[in-house]
């Protein structure tokens, strides 16, 4: 069975997602990078982003979280639940990923790309931001196939996510030198679950997406390893704002 482009048609009525093919110069149609927005985003930055990447055979698949923030605050988050830090006030972000996993697993991979569309397990990624990262990984986790890759941005390994062992999908996870998600302990505990986990440290604070060439080439790079492509992935000289 060939690969064919996916359309909003074959995903459930109630997800919200933006599907952007791959750049016009692309010979076929290869892979599907999907993108995680973080806690509190929306779709649309990262639909965005996936233009921004314009990598190539590759369709990207921005996916927004399917609850919203409570208050008004606007946004919308991946967890089964909402929960605060009391000593912060800050939203915690490992609340469950019970429903996104289901969601993902059920009805973006197998039902949608794989049943009705011809991807195999791995030609799909994942691209996910703090809590967003959280989720693509617990996804990576409840599957038995290994996939193309996961590549997590401030996002650590789940709690719900800690009984798994041996996932062969390879990880990419990026984190600031400091007030980060991703310690010692967090890159641990992923290597106890991934067989293949690799870790870059950027030299700015905080877990921010990367603004610049130089933060950008370590993802280029995994993207070059683990895309398949005929053309070759661009070099990393994408910035993201």
């Amino acid at each position: 069975m060939s690969t064919r482009l996916p359309t909003l048609s074959i995903f459930p009525t109630y997800l919200h997602l933006t599907i952007t093919p791959p750049p016009s110069s692309s010979p076929q149609l290869t892979n599907v990078l999907i993108l995680l927005h973080g806690l509190g985003g929306t779709s649309a930055s990262f639909t965005n982003l996936g233009k921004q990447l314009s990598l190539p055979e590759t369709t990207c698949i921005s996916l927004q979280a399917p609850s919203p923030l409570p208050f008004e605050l606007g946004g919308f988050h991946w967890g089964d639940d909402i929960q605060f830090d009391l000593g912060t006030g800050n939203m915690e972000f490992d609340t469950g990923f019970t429903k996104i996993v289901k969601i993902i697993r059920e009805h973006i991979v197998e039902g949608g790309l794989v049943r009705q569309c011809g991807y195999e397990h791995r030609e799909i990624m994942f691209f996910g931001f703090g809590q967003g990262a959280m989720a693509a990984i617990a996804a990576g986790t409840s599957m038995t196939e290994e996939l193309g890759g996961i590549l997590s941005i401030g996002g650590s390994l789940p709690s719900s996510s800690t009984s798994a062992k041996g996932v062969k999908t390879p990880l990419l996870v990026l984190g600031g030198s400091s007030n980060t998600m991703i310690t010692k302990t967090a890159i641990t505990t992923l290597k106890s679950v991934f067989q293949n986990v690799e870790y870059h440290r950027w030299s700015k604070a905080g877990d921010g997406m990367p603004q610049n060439r130089d933060e950008m080439l370590p993802i280029m790079r995994f993207f070059a390893r683990q895309l398949k492509s005929r053309k070759g992935v661009p070099k990393g000289s994408v910035e993201i704002g």
